[in-house]
């Protein structure tokens, strides 16, 4: 197949630091052109990702309008030189807008909140032709109302890269890995920390504008140094590896509805039971009991960690391998591919 991927030009492919989409497409891209398929993508220029065809985005802002047209026109030209049979969009909507009424095969994915009157317009012009991915059931169900077929194809990791640690020592650490925020859930994590009187290494991104340092001035820097609870910054891939690996849990209690989140697949990988909530997609990733426990209050999250011990990592590992590996996940991507060049769903 030929297939033409497109991803929002702000990040290049792969990310330099952090950018989750753009790290999933470069994974796409490689086991994809690994099957023998060959690939185009449309990308911030700096993108270094090896591909078979490659365009550089003239628009640097997907939100700026005079970048939104450059963007469109550019996306016209490479599909009328690379000529693919698929294209798969992770950037705009609006993008392929002149494209959705030709016969072309489209797909275009969600990785955040579904839905609004431009997929129906999308819908109706693109037809059979277009179709729509969540990276969870719960954007999928967001967007179906709306029209056309919706699939949830969940985001994947590289279980390659992500060890599994099959036993950590019984001090191990509680690890938080997200930005610093309160819909993260940073100061219900320390909380939860300090009661059951576990260590805690808080890692991720700050947020800098004033609502994010008031949040961190007020609820979690009076707590750092004493009592166990560490902030260690911002971590890339082999130290989030490390992390993961030597944490009895990762407990990220969320204060709002997930659209994915890899980093619990992540830690899934590694053999570390999660601890969050049962909002959006985490119980799409974590059945409760089985591969950590999403916790509807302060008293269910001290439970669950007093519970840890109950939680077999050898089954975390398993469910990122036969749920979220990218084996599997660019399986689902190619079956979709194929139903479409084929004449799509009756």
């Amino acid at each position: 197949m030929r297939i033409l991927l497109t991803v929002d030009p702000e990040i290049p492919v792969p990310p330099k630091l952090y950018g989750g989409i753009e790290r999933i497409v470069d994974g796409l891209i490689q086991e994809l052109r690994g099957r023998g398929h060959e690939i185009g993508l449309l990308a911030n220029p700096a993108s270094e990702c090896a591909v078979d065809f490659f365009v550089g985005w003239k628009g640097s802002r997907s939100q700026r309008s005079a970048d939104t047209v450059r963007n469109t026109l550019a996306l016209l030209r490479a599909v009328d030189k690379f000529r693919p049979g698929v294209i798969h969009s992770f950037a705009r909507l609006v993008y392929l807008l002149p494209l959705l009424p030709r016969k072309i095969s489209k797909i275009m994915s969600y990785q955040r909140g579904a839905g609004g009157r431009q997929i129906r317009i999308a819908s109706r012009l693109g037809g059979r032709s277009v179709e729509f991915t969540g990276c969870s059931e719960y954007i999928a169900e967001m967007g179906r109302p709306w029209g056309s077929h919706w699939t949830a194809i969940p985001n994947f990791v590289d279980t390659d890269f992500f060890r599994f640690q099959p036993q950590v020592p019984e001090d191990a650490p509680l690890v938080f890995l997200s930005r610093i925020e309160r819909i993260k859930g940073a100061h219900t994590a320390i909380a939860l920390a300090l009661k059951s009187g576990r260590r805690l290494i808080l890692a991720g991104n700050r947020v800098t504008h004033e609502e994010g340092e008031t949040y961190w001035k007020k609820e979690i820097e009076p707590f750092l140094n004493a009592d166990g609870i560490e902030y260690i910054g911002p971590v890339n891939d082999r130290q989030k590896n490390e992390l993961l690996g030597s944490a009895a849990a990762m407990i990220v209690p969320i204060e709002w509805n997930e659209p994915f989140g890899i980093v619990f697949a992540e830690a899934l990988a590694c053999g570390t039971p999660v601890i969050s909530c049962p909002r959006g997609a985490l119980p799409e990733i974590v059945k409760h009991g089985k591969h950590g426990f999403l916790a509807k209050s302060f008293a269910e999250g001290l439970d669950a960690i007093s519970q840890l011990g109950n939680i077999k990592r050898l089954d975390c590992r398993r469910q990122a391998e036969e749920c979220f590996s990218r084996e599997v996940v660019v399986g689902q991507y190619e079956d979709l591919y194929s139903t479409l060049l084929n004449g799509g769903r009756a």
